[in-house]
């Protein structure tokens, strides 16, 4: 398999390497060839130096990849002219269609609880954003946003019927194989049609792709109150979909509440493309000083792995994949895991040893399937 690779700028670079290291772990025990990678220059640090914010040719390598992983994108010392960040992975979004931004949020034993409520324990959802249109619209090229003058400028928040209808349809076939995995498989539509008509049209399309799959239980919420309930009963919801900007920030909302950002994963899945990073930003104090939490990275990997073993048509590599949260998994509960992030005294290094450690004790798997 060919993974385009972008470390990006700060602790980007240390989470990446830690995330391959453990897919190259996962995909040794069940048999599977070590990946080719191709490292594409992109983010802050690259702009700084040369004026692009990607490669010249970076989009088109990334493009014919089996899949793109990136660490982190982003300085805040280092800027557009009107105070934007440097983002090529946005326009990489835009670009290949990656418009089913999946954010798994799943409580671990041991790890941070800031819900006082013994249900805690058992948070297990997706927040499904969707990632190419929305409020965001404007913000994967400039041009689209519209300065009016020196005292306006307006961004447009867009919903299409194509787009948005890939979406729902996604979010149906999610809440369906989470039911077959034992989870509860509802899914809530998250919106916020009482006020906004383009918003309005996201749970119109809702209800007709809703019209075609009858056997999943569906639920309706507005966006200021899923946040209010995401704090008082979380565990009361499966999948989330919803717009762009809300799922940008429910899925911090939700991240919080079990444990921080270093647990956040992210897929970004398109028709033909599909990129995986972890969510958290690029956290420059801590760059280089074996000090970052590299398991949403690691999971985020684990992520990719069930991609490609649908785009490859190699079931197993889905094998991998379970090896990895397992290993996770495992980690939290004989508190073998302890990252500094939660006052613990494992860094970079020495949690991604731990996690390798786990998927090497496991009974080797012989992959079926010829790598």
């Amino acid at each position: 398999m060919r993974i385009a690779l972008i470390k990006g700028d700060g602790i980007g670079v240390d989470v990446a390497e830690a995330a391959m290291a453990v897919v190259e772990s996962a995909l040794q025990k069940t048999g599977f060839a070590r990946p080719s990678y191709d490292e594409i220059h992109a983010g802050a640090g690259y702009f700084s130096e040369t004026g692009l914010d990607i490669e010249a040719d970076g989009e088109q390598r990334a493009e014919s990849a089996d899949a793109i992983f990136l660490g982190a994108i982003g300085l805040p010392s280092i800027r557009h002219k009107d105070g934007t960040e440097i983002s090529p992975h946005l326009r990489l979004r835009d670009s290949f269609g990656l418009y089913a931004g999946v954010r798994p949020v799943k409580a671990y034993p041991n790890a941070p609880q800031r819900l006082a409520d013994p249900r805690a324990a058992g948070i297990d959802l997706v927040i499904l954003r969707e990632s190419t249109e929305g409020l965001f619209y404007s913000a994967a090229t400039h041009n689209r946003s519209l300065v009016v003058n020196d005292d306006e400028v307006q961004d447009v928040l867009r919903i299409t019927r194509k787009t948005t209808t890939k979406l729902h349809q996604y979010a149906f076939n999610l809440a369906r194989k989470r039911r077959e995995r034992g989870k509860s498989g509802k899914l809530t539509c998250v919106d916020k049609a009482n006020v906004f008509t383009s918003l309005a049209f996201f749970r119109q399309l809702f209800d007709e792709v809703k019209a075609d799959n009858t056997d999943v239980p569906v639920s309706y919420n507005y966006v200021d109150a899923q946040a209010l309930d995401l704090v008082r009963k979380p565990w009361e919801f499966d999948v989330l979909v919803t717009e762009n900007m809300f799922g940008d920030i429910l899925s911090d909302l939700a991240g919080g509440l079990v444990g921080g950002m270093g647990m956040a994963a992210c897929a970004e899945i398109g028709d033909n493309n599909g990129l995986f990073q972890p969510a958290h930003g690029s956290a420059p104090d801590i760059m280089g000083q074996d000090k970052a939490n590299p398991l949403a990275s690691i999971l985020s990997g684990a992520l990719m792995l069930d991609y490609l073993a649908e785009k490859l048509d190699q079931p197993d590599l889905g094998d991998a994949a379970d090896l990895i949260n397992a290993a996770v998994m495992s980690g939290f509960q004989n508190k073998a895991l302890r990252p500094m992030e939660f006052g613990g005294d494992m860094g970079t290094r020495a949690v991604t040893e731990q996690v390798m450690s786990a998927i090497e004790e496991k009974p080797r798997l012989q992959s079926s399937v010829s790598a």
